[in-house]
């Protein structure tokens, strides 16, 4: 049997809800298989939180499950501080911070981190140099690759995954547009291409209002555990090994 037909041993996605602000929703998140939950300290994000309510929320968390606080261009100092009221935190740059200013706002490396990479709309995806970005933040446990929309964070849009790098050779982050109706696709696409793959949903998970728009920071329990039913089946599905 040639190599080309050779089945992979079955992969584990881990899985982020980000944008969180009520206990029910990081319960809901909990119990539905979540490895890791998100807290926005970036004041201009209508999902922020205070430092003091992420520690907050974080504190219901049971062991294992990570808190991820999200900073966009804050001060170091800032980032510290917060991170010590969150026992256990992992920190996500999502704003214009140098290599050397992620170092110095996580103490050296010693509080983890992820850096976002906004990945341009369209064709020009495929310009995107994805490899020195992450050979240039090689500190950061991983790159989470987001959509380029105007101001910060992806805005609920996807770019082209299939004009990402064959090889990306870190571990990556995929965040931007995802629902419980394109992740299962997103995997697919994007798994072979990078040493470890995690998914990161905000919107796409988020509860809708009477005027049928989403309510942002108020996650649908329904809508996460549809989500991370859709990673599961993503995993189970036997992916081909390339000859």
């Amino acid at each position: 049997m040639s190599s080309s037909n050779l089945l992979s041993a079955p992969a584990r996605t881990r899985v982020k809800i980000c944008g969180l602000t009520r206990e029910q929703d990081v319960d809901a998140a909990v119990d539905a298989g979540a490895d890791a939950v998100g807290f926005v300290l970036y004041a201009k994000s209508p999902r922020a939180v205070t430092p003091a309510r992420a520690a907050q929320l974080a504190a219901r968390l049971p062991p294992f499950v990570t808190p991820v606080l999200l900073f966009v261009n804050a001060p170091a100092t800032e980032v510290i501080a917060a991170s010590a009221r969150v026992a256990g935190a992992c920190v996500q740059f999502h704003g214009d911070e140098s290599p050397e200013e992620c170092l110095r706002a996580t103490d050296g490396g010693r509080i983890p981190f992820l850096r976002a990479a906004r990945i341009p709309l369209g064709a020009e995806g495929a310009r995107f140099p994805l490899v020195e970005y992450a050979r240039q933040y090689s500190h950061a446990r991983a790159i989470l690759l987001d959509a380029m929309v105007e101001g910060y964070g992806g805005g609920g849009k996807a770019f082209h995954w299939s004009l990402l790098p064959t090889s990306a050779d870190s571990h990556l982050v995929l965040s931007g547009g995802l629902t419980p109706a394109n992740v299962t696709d997103g995997i697919a696409q994007v798994r072979p291409r990078c040493k470890t793959l995690a998914v990161d949903v905000s919107s796409g998970v988020e509860a809708t209002g009477p005027d049928g728009l989403a309510l942002k920071g108020i996650k649908d329990a329904g809508k996460i555990q549809r989500f991370i039913a859709a990673v599961r089946a993503a995993d189970a599905a036997p992916a081909i090994l390339s000859s």
